[in-house]
């Protein structure tokens, strides 16, 4: 089951970035004294009990604004209201009841999410809380009062937040169909590739960048298995939109990675793999989702004998961090290749799923530990005794050592390769847990 998406939005300069930092555990957004400061949308992994979230921090909403940048901030917290499972609804009780929170309020209202009213800047209970009331005006539920910065009541916010989880997580869990998140810029043929496999057009394919609003699902049968298409819109090209405005479909490809079991990452075979791509590659990686990437227009391209090393070659070197990655060569519009996107599907999430037998595991550590010793620092050296898988989806193996400090990234790195060798894990990242104990234990 996917991690529930909130996300907290309110007019510039409440105070939403000093909520998301504390939140996060790190100082991730820009926090000044000046509204509309938050020009990108952050996104961090929270957890509060036993419950794991996606925290979304906005851009601050002015309902009227005629302001190129703060217009763009309304037009992301919409798509972040969209998107989040939850949402958080902040307030300053300083400024008080303002007419633009009637006017977020309303849009709140419209959306039909759950809202959590958040009212910030309580400082001091004695002093504000008879200003706090004034916020059941906005009709949207009991306020909360807190202050971000002083990390006052948090806890009871997020009580509130978690509460919604559950209803909104159980539809999805009986949903044993492999989803697939088709992520990418705008323009490199996500909605033709769709098209072409479900066999009819369900999504507008245009060469207008953007056409694509919203994620879309589409369930494909192929050989009498279903799939779970999620189209999303895609991530904007840098120098199409000026710095300061927030690329805000980046966070449609965040809430679609979320939910899918395995990623497509779709680049276009003249353009090659991007920034972009390779943010939404990484946010894939971290995750640890199943990835394909697939290079369209295949067919434009001028071919030699070498085009296609060379462009592998490329890939490979921008996300050198997962070099595990399928990559599949396909043209949309010729069907070049598209026959094979189901075979790829299947082995990664086959991998995705492999589990090894934990003295197979034990018999490939020896090995590796025999032909290359580990490190050692200060005349004390790493001991390796235990490896065992705990986990799939991704797979997640515990390697017990005598000092994790000893046990350096290269030789994780080294152990991967060699448990890469022998049971392959195409198109899946492996995660490593390092656990201390002693030679007795």
């Amino acid at each position: 089951m996917s991690k529930p998406i909130v996300a907290i939005v309110g007019r510039p300069n409440v105070g939403k970035s000093t909520l998301f930092n504390v939140l996060a555990g790190e100082r991730i957004s820009i926090v000044q004294d000046t509204p509309g400061v938050t020009r990108d949308r952050i996104y961090a992994d929270c957890s509060w009990l036993d419950k794991n979230f996606t925290l979304i921090d906005t851009g601050g909403i002015e309902p009227d604004s005629s302001d190129i940048i703060l217009s763009q901030m309304r037009e992301q917290a919409e798509i972040a209201i969209q998107t989040a499972d939850v949402i958080i609804f902040m307030t300053d009780v300083r400024q008080g009841l303002v007419d633009s929170d009637a006017k977020v309020a309303d849009m709140l209202r419209r959306s039909k999410k759950p809202v959590v009213l958040c009212v910030n800047k309580v400082d001091s209970f004695e002093k504000y809380m008879s200003d706090v009331y004034e916020f059941y005006n906005l009709g949207i539920g009991d306020p909360v009062a807190v202050s971000a910065e002083s990390r006052l009541n948090i806890g009871d916010l997020l009580d509130e937040v978690v509460k919604y989880f559950d209803e909104n997580g159980s539809e999805e869990e009986e949903d044993e169909r492999p989803k697939i998140a088709i992520v990418g810029k705008p323009n490199v043929g996500k909605s033709s590739i769709v098209n072409k496999l479900t066999g009819e057009n369900r999504t507008i394919v245009s060469n207008i960048a953007g056409t694509t609003r919203d994620a879309i699902d589409t369930t494909v049968r192929y050989h009498k298995k279903e799939y779970v298409l999620i189209d999303t819109a895609g991530i904007r090209r840098k120098n199409k939109i000026k710095e300061e405005i927030e690329k805000y479909s980046i966070i449609r490809a965040v809430a679609a990675v979320e939910r899918a079991d395995l990623v497509m990452l779709v680049i276009d075979a003249a353009e090659g793999v991007t920034e972009q791509d390779a943010k939404i590659a990484g946010i894939a990686h971290d995750r640890g989702k199943g990835i394909l990437i697939v290079v369209n227009k295949w067919d434009l391209v001028e071919k030699d004998d070498h085009t296609m090393k060379e462009h592998t070659d490329k890939i490979r070197q921008t996300l050198s961090f997962m070099p595990y990655a399928e990559i599949l060569f396909i043209s949309a519009e010729t069907g070049q290749r598209m026959g094979k996107l189901f075979e790829y599907f299947d082995v990664i999430l086959q991998n995705q799923n492999l589990r090894v037998a934990t003295g197979v595991l034990n018999e490939i550590m020896s090995e590796a530990v025999a032909m290359q010793q580990p490190p050692s620092d200060k005349g004390k050296r790493l001991r390796l005794y235990y490896i065992t898988q705990v986990a799939v989806k991704p797979p997640t193996f515990v390697i017990f050592v005598n000092d994790k400090k000893l046990m350096h990234f290269s030789y994780v790195r080294y152990l991967e390769n060699k448990i890469r060798e022998a049971f392959g894990f195409r198109g899946t990242a492996l995660r490593f847990l390092i656990r201390e104990r002693t030679e007795k234990s």
